[in-house]
């Protein structure tokens, strides 16, 4: 048995940078634990597979240890194999999740536009041991989420020197952390860190700036942001946060493709 597999490089306009994803296009649903197996074997930090289901996709995301609530960038790389290859005709692709609801992802130039939830963070009153010890250096302040702890400094100096120490933000699990600050050529940069998942440092992370877009917006008062996600690989999104939704935009490039025996 084989599966088709692509590879894509998320939020970025050449190849190898940004965010790589495995995207697994399906005829129908298969067993979870093999699902589990081919996300280990891929060894990113997501592999997407989806679904048809008459017009739309249902889709899922699975990390190389377990599946996740919701991801930007392999939904991204998603909507550009539907887009770009498999339906080219088409200017948007509606995708079911089990966690998130219905994501659209349209295109808007040259680049993707994905509607994603906005998730307000709140001030994290009395951050844990784990997160100031694991991040080496104590941010200005910290807000939350559900699965994520945003840590904020004041310049992107600071968090381009960030030396986790991952043991004890695996700790934190199921929380993420993000470490984040004004930009010096965008609005704000950010990187992430979600070492309880197998992903040490994920190189660019579209769900977090469900977050981080309306944190800014408002610290900022402009609701149309530039972001930059300075990892080792790097990548760029555009936010506009809406009302109870955040539009998150970025490029995307192929670069691979082919088949995974099973």
């Amino acid at each position: 048995m084989s599966l088709p597999v692509f590879r894509v490089d998320a939020f970025t306009a050449k190849p190898f940078a940004g965010n790589p994803a495995a995207v697994c296009p399906l005829a129908g649903w298969l067993d979870d634990g093999l699902l589990q197996a081919v996300a280990a074997e891929n060894n990113l930090s997501e592999t997407a597979f989806f679904v048809p289901v008459g017009d739309s996709y249902e889709l899922r995301w699975f990390t190389p240890r377990c599946e996740v609530k919701l991801c930007g960038h392999a939904t991204l790389a998603s909507a550009f194999v539907v887009l770009q290859i498999l339906e080219p005709a088409r200017d948007s692709v509606r995708f079911e999740t089990r966690f998130s609801g219905a994501l659209t992802v349209s295109r808007d130039g040259d680049l993707l536009a994905m509607n994603f939830p906005l998730l307000a963070p709140w001030t994290c009153a009395d951050p844990p041991a784990a997160l100031i010890e694991g991040l080496g250096k104590a941010p200005a302040a910290v807000v939350q989420v559900e699965d994520n702890y945003f840590a904020i400094y004041e310049s992107q100096e600071e968090v381009g020197n960030i030396c986790p120490d991952l043991r004890l933000l695996e700790k934190l699990h199921p929380a993420g952390v993000a470490v984040t600050a004004p930009g010096e050529d965008a609005d704000f940069v950010s990187r992430y860190f979600a070492p309880s998942y197998g992903i040490p440092e994920d190189p660019v992370t579209g769900s977090t700036h469900c977050s981080l877009a309306p944190y800014w917006a408002q610290r900022l008062g402009k609701t149309g942001l530039h972001a930059r996600q300075v990892s080792e690989r790097g990548g760029e999104l555009w936010c506009e946060v809406e009302r109870e939704r955040v539009v998150i935009k970025g490029n995307a490039v192929l670069t691979l493709r082919g088949e995974l025996l099973i």
